[in-house]
């Protein structure tokens, strides 16, 4: 195996706490009926091509993609559309959503559901990529980006690597561990699938060594079997966010990506476990995106688990499953700790990015006192990107967003670092994403006069 490699800058080492990481998934029970959200991805809303009465099968598409940033969605269930309505999701806002009664399991004709391997990869460089794009694949290691648009090279363009991240380096979080402990064979087809697709000559999976024992798996199938020539396994130092992509790429190539561009400068494509999963799922099964694994866990939670989920279906099932709610629950989070979203209702449904839902305890979550700030230079030196977070949360704080674009606030990828370290317990992490979020609007408007 390859020495451990790591990328330069900043970092953390939130405590791990991967309280599952023994668990197997566990197929979870269908729902009476799932509540399937039409915004799941980085993008535009699907829209609806059901209406209420009209019966579904499992795979069957009910809304499709609106625009070219945007993701196809279907049924998880076999049944009879009960109503399109607005729903809470894990956002805190109503949001259009399909809700389907359900009536058995009867899947779509064509889909192959059985447990067999397949390794013959017969579909052609733009079949996959329309496969992708038909069978609604995003992003699930939480950013929900099309990935179909991701494996698009410009012609301009060589990728050079396929880079998987597998360093799961989120708190708590151990679905994508289990996924490749459980079905690594599936999982590396699917490395081969991107392969093909974008044309790269190399798989590269990153993996944190406080994984090792899958990395050793993983490294071993590799060795064993010549189908998998091309791909290598790459430990990495347990550090957050080992997973950024802009981190990984650095920690596994060397090479750095520009400011303001994409991965494909760098030669390289990143993409996240489940998603490639998924992608062997949707292209060498003709499966759409339909389930997903998700950590249901917790301090205080009796039972941590892993659970293979049907997209729509309540959180609070999840959370009865393992033995409920706890009564000393302060927060409630969709994701892990670090960039995870606080959820305000315990029955949003889960959508291709949940990858976990967790419960943190009044301990744990204890809103810490603010302070001034004491000009210490932590948040500097937790910066994986090497931005000056303080400078950022008073400029973000003043409004001041021309002075934001200037200290390249827009390289932020959000990760916590900063607000983890501060000794002042400053929230600096939402005054950046605010003014980010600001400086973007910025730059847009500027552009389309």
């Amino acid at each position: 195996m390859n020495p451990i490699k790591t990328f330069p800058k900043g970092g953390v080492h939130p405590e791990e706490s991967k309280l599952s990481s023994d668990q197997p998934i566990i197929t979870f029970e269908i729902p009476k009926q799932v509540i399937i959200p039409l915004g799941q991805c980085l993008g535009a809303p699907a829209e609806p091509i059901v209406a209420k009465g009209d019966k579904v099968k499992v795979g069957q598409l009910i809304a499709t993609a609106k625009g070219f940033i945007s993701a196809n969605v279907h049924s998880s269930v076999s049944g009879t559309v009960n109503k399109i309505d607005d729903v809470m999701d894990h956002t805190g806002y109503r949001k259009p959503a399909i809700f389907i009664d359900v009536e058995g399991d009867e899947w779509l004709e064509g889909i192959d559901t059985s447990d067999t391997l397949v390794k013959d990869i017969t579909l052609s460089r733009d079949e996959i990529i329309e496969r992708i794009k038909q069978h609604g694949i995003v992003g699930l290691g939480g950013a929900t980006f099309p990935t179909y648009v991701k494996l698009m090279i410009p012609k301009d363009k060589k990728a050079e690597y396929v880079i998987i991240n597998a360093a799961e380096c989120e708190p708590y979080l151990t679905c994508d561990n289990r996924l490749l402990l459980e079905k690594p064979y599936e999982f590396l087809v699917g490395v081969k699938v991107i392969m093909k697709a974008v044309d790269a000559p190399k798989g590269v999976i990153g993996i944190e060594v406080n994984k090792i024992e899958v990395a050793r798996k993983l490294d071993e199938i590799i060795k064993n079997d010549s189908y998998f020539n091309g791909i290598e396994v790459q430990p990495l130092k347990t550090k957050y966010p080992q997973g950024g992509e802009k981190q990984i790429i650095k920690s596994v190539t060397g090479r750095e990506v520009p400011s303001g561009k994409l991965p494909i400068e760098t030669g390289c494509v990143v993409v996240n476990v489940a998603s490639t999963f998924a992608i062997y799922e949707a292209v060498q099964k003709n499966k759409p995106l339909v389930y997903r694994v998700v950590t249901v866990t917790g301090k205080s939670v009796k039972k941590p688990s892993n659970f293979l989920v049907r997209i729509g279906t309540p959180a609070n099932m999840l959370i009865e499953a393992v033995g409920g709610l706890p009564e000393d629950t302060a927060n409630l989070i969709n994701g892990g700790p670090m960039m995870g979203k606080s959820v305000s209702v315990t029955t949003f449904p889960t959508i291709k990015g949940t990858s976990g839902i967790l419960m943190l305890n009044e301990k744990d979550a204890q809103p810490r006192k603010v302070s001034n700030c004491i000009r210490c230079g932590k948040c500097m030196q937790a910066c994986p990107m090497g931005l000056e977070p303080y400078l950022l949360n008073r400029l973000a704080r003043q409004n001041n967003f021309e002075e934001t674009e200037k200290h390249n606030i827009m390289d932020c990828i959000e990760c916590g670092s900063c607000e983890f370290t501060c000794p002042a317990n400053i929230p600096l992490a939402d005054y950046i994403r605010y003014g980010k979020t600001k400086t973007g609007q910025l730059i847009r408007s500027r552009n389309q006069k």
